[in-house]
């Protein structure tokens, strides 16, 4: 795509705090150093920060505490949920060639490749509808040949078409990537490492991706269940007997016996084995279908794997909450 030279450093954060006036910060201390070899999603819950870090890493936003040292040969590309603003007037093709008489083979390529081909290239904006505009968007980021490009949240709007076409042109993209996505497939297919932004603690960098830091997440909560159950039962007494605290449902005598208990919860361990041995099926299934370009049976195989990771996370919180409830049975 002829993206410019980018040298090694993208940008150095130091001990950079945001916050608007009057409320507690977004995000405090966060040290950060992105090079050129970047693939980095972050994650969180909506309000934790994670708009406001892109904004101040394409110099949108100045930090409230802390300095961002950004590259010399740094480029930026910012697909944002907003969108570059469209004159309705225009056609797509004069979009992306901003005026010249004939776009060059580079954005050719990319008007064709994003499914804007033949008469579509022709077609006035607005007549565009609302998926069409948002991928034009995406390809007006892109034809400015940035070599380093921020997405935030870029599978809310675009087709799934479009997403699979947005995949393969980053997997060849040689500059660095920054995406905030709530999307677990599409962050594995794009990303290497994640930043954890909970809106609480200082920003986290996790090296393997999503679902890494997920198995790590779940695996730690589940261990340590299991490993000392005296802690966790400690804590409940220890809430149950502070002065002045309120009585709470969570705290009081569990109705069932310790030995249902335990068979509920072995029944419950055998059940969340199947639907990991199925998930882990299906994502071997989705990433075949991604790279084989059989969307239908990609719909249908995400779909089925979303309802299964859905069903594994509540049989996982369901064994948590037994597990709990078998500690204060045996007390």
């Amino acid at each position: 795509m002829g993206t410019p030279r980018l040298g090694d450093k993208v940008a150095e954060i130091t001990d950079v705090s945001f916050g608007y006036e009057g409320a507690a910060p977004l995000f405090s201390n966060l040290e950060l150093m992105l090079d050129n070899r970047e693939r980095l999603g972050l994650i969180g819950p909506n309000g934790a920060g994670k708009s406001t870090l892109l904004d101040l890493i394409a110099g949108r936003r100045s930090p409230t505490v802390g300095t961002i040292d950004t590259g010399s040969t740094v480029r930026i590309g910012y697909y944002d949920q907003i969108g570059v603003e469209l004159d309705p007037r225009q056609r797509v093709r004069e979009a992306i060639t901003g005026g010249r008489r004939e776009p060059d083979w580079q954005d050719s390529a990319l008007l064709e490749s994003f499914w804007f081909d033949g008469d579509a290239q022709w077609a006035p904006i607005e007549l565009l509808s609302g998926g069409e505009r948002r991928r034009l968007q995406l390809l007006l980021v892109l034809a400015q040949k940035p070599n380093v490009l921020l997405l935030d949240e870029p599978t809310n709007d675009l087709d799934l078409d479009t997403l699979r076409v947005l995949e393969e042109f980053l997997d060849d993209w040689p500059g660095a990537l920054i995406v905030v996505s709530h999307d677990r497939a599409f962050l594995e297919r794009t990303v290497a490492d994640v930043i954890i932004m909970d809106g609480h603690t200082t920003p986290s960098r996790r090296p393997g991706g999503y679902a890494a830091w997920e198995e790590k997440r779940r695996s730690s909560m589940v261990r340590g269940r299991i490993s000392d159950p005296g802690k966790s039962a400690s804590k409940s007494s220890n809430r149950t007997k502070s002065p002045g605290a309120a009585t709470s449902p969570v705290n009081k005598k569990p109705t069932r016996s310790a030995s249902t208990l335990r068979f509920l919860i072995k029944d419950l361990e055998k059940e969340i084995k199947r639907l990991t041995k199925v998930k882990d099926r299906l994502e071997t299934k989705v990433a075949e279908l991604a790279t084989s370009g059989n969307h239908v049976d990609l719909t249908t195989s995400g779909a089925e794997l979303t309802a299964v990771i859905s069903e594994l996370e509540s049989a996982e919180e369901q064994w948590l909450q037994l597990t709990d409830e078998a500690e204060q049975a045996s007390n």
